[in-house]
């Protein structure tokens, strides 16, 4: 009997291992959202995901519009750009939940250069 339970066993350990792991790289997963500063009007920021799981988020910012913008969120933000230019933005979002985005420069937040991602 013992010798039939044995692989049984094997397997049950191989399984709860594998989801294991296969939970551990959806926690430390990377995802990347395109982000558009100035589009479609000057004072307004496009996402590429509205939603994302938690982990690092990459945000990739530019600017297309003619004044100059940043991107904030989760306590980091861009350098300063001007019209046409791009940054990386490289963001730990362990917590689910609502995390505000929006643009530095003085006015620009309060002319609706801001929003919400959610982080699942």
């Amino acid at each position: 009997m013992l010798r039939r339970l044995l692989p049984l066993v094997a397997l049950g350990s191989l399984v709860l291992a594998a989801t294991a792991l296969g939970s551990s790289q959806l926690e430390s997963a990377t995802t990347n959202v395109s982000v558009t500063a100035g589009k479609p009007s000057e004072l307004r920021f496009m996402l590429s995901k509205k939603t994302v799981p938690k982990g690092t988020v990459v945000f990739k910012v530019t600017n297309r519009g003619t004044s100059a913008h940043d991107f904030k969120i989760g306590g980091r933000k861009t350098p300063l750009l001007r019209a046409g230019k791009t940054a990386t933005l490289k963001v730990a979002l362990a917590k689910p939940g609502r995390h505000a985005f929006l643009c530095t420069v003085a006015g620009h937040a309060a002319a609706g250069m801001k929003g919400v991602l959610l982080v699942k």
